[in-house]
């Protein structure tokens, strides 16, 4: 694993490290993208499945959205679209170094950045992976179903983003006014089960920040696309061993899913 650095159209400077595939040949690059109020650890989740990857033939970018770890940027100004350009820098770091097939896993809200870019990505995208991946904006910020949504973006709290511009969620993390309200315009969800790519969505089914039922359903109507249940799992797959069973199937999926390139 090497440190690198990536700059987004808009100049932002986002921290990225590369593992380099192992001894077994080259299948392709996968990027990784984490989390609201994670980085480009996804609390070390997205490091060992780095390595699993590299081992089996796999190189992988991580790398932390604006305003998130050591990336430029500030919390209260990080955007989904400002995300989007963040990916946007990453997939063209991986086309300039790394040619061959391209793979995305897209942790939470990561999902929420990459799904909007699937019309972008279009052909160049071989294989998605979702890890309890946030589909509806509405139903989890603005009218929240589930008890981290209501607790942390409920009717008190969104009085806050009048009167000092941002909300905090979790007690640390400084979302703002505008990526608050493109929570109302964007919609992940559509062009997630429009798109034709090969997709595997891994869920917790007991998940009480994200919905498993709207991640269930994406899949059930989107073509290609398989689903495994994290049986008992909270959000973010809440013990180590529920942690490596989402890494083991997501790397069994990948490799599995393996065109031949070499």
């Amino acid at each position: 694993m090497h440190r690198v650095e990536l700059t987004s159209i808009d100049g932002l400077r986002l921290e990225a490290a590369v593992h380099l595939a192992g001894e077994r040949g080259e299948r392709g690059t996968v990027i990784q993208a984490h989390g609201i109020n994670a980085n480009m650890t996804e609390g070390g989740m997205f490091v060992r499945l780095a390595d699993r990857l590299a081992d089996v033939g796999f190189t992988v970018l991580r790398f932390s959205f604006r305003g998130h770890g050591g990336s430029g940027g500030t919390q209260r100004g990080a955007t989904i679209a400002g995300e989007m350009l963040d990916l946007q820098a990453a997939v063209e770091y991986v086309a300039d170094r790394f040619p061959g097939s391209l793979s995305i896993v897209a942790s939470s809200f990561g999902a929420v950045p990459t799904s909007l870019s699937l019309p972008w990505l279009g052909e160049r995208l071989d294989r998605l992976v979702l890890w309890n991946p946030l589909l509806d904006l509405q139903r989890t910020f603005v009218h929240p179903e589930l008890p981290w949504g209501k607790e942390n973006y409920g009717p008190d709290q969104q009085k806050l983003l009048s009167t000092q511009g941002f909300l905090v969620v979790d007690d640390e993390f400084e979302l703002g006014r505008v990526m608050f309200e493109e929570f109302a315009r964007y919609r992940p969800l559509d062009t997630l089960t429009a798109s034709n790519v090969p997709t595997c969505v891994v869920h917790g089914d007991r998940d009480t920040a994200v919905s498993y039922e709207i991640a269930r359903q994406a899949a059930a109507v989107k073509p290609d696309t398989d689903f495994h249940t994290i049986r008992g799992s909270d959000h973010g797959f809440d013990t180590r061993e529920r942690e490596d069973e989402a890494i083991a199937v997501t790397v069994a999926w990948l490799a599995g899913s393996d065109q031949g390139q070499a």
